[in-house]
């Protein structure tokens, strides 16, 4: 019912990949930068900042799989997806 919301507001599993792929750059900006705008702190916080926006791609990569899923359900892949499924098909037939 989530993912069928989502896909209706137009967002699409690449979405949620670009989302997971950014998550993890922005979990090394987090960790880097707690190091150097919070001296004193220590590493331990560093890590916990990183560690916190780290726990996001893996939703994000959740959230991309099962829109995957259902876009392929939808029939509302992309057609270069869908050719190439086509071609391995009839390689495969």
């Amino acid at each position: 019912m989530v993912i069928k919301k989502m896909h209706d507001m137009g967002i699409r599993s690449e979405h949620a990949y670009i989302a997971a792929m950014a998550s993890i750059g922005l979990t090394v900006v987090a960790w880097a930068g707690s190091l150097k705008m919070e001296p004193g702190t220590g590493l331990d916080r560093a890590d916990r900042w990183g560690l916190f926006v780290g726990e996001w791609a893996p939703t994000f990569f959740g959230l991309g799989l099962a829109l995957s899923h259902y876009e392929q359900q939808d029939g509302t892949l992309t057609a270069t997806v869908h050719e190439l499924r086509d071609q391995r098909e009839q390689k495969a037939g």
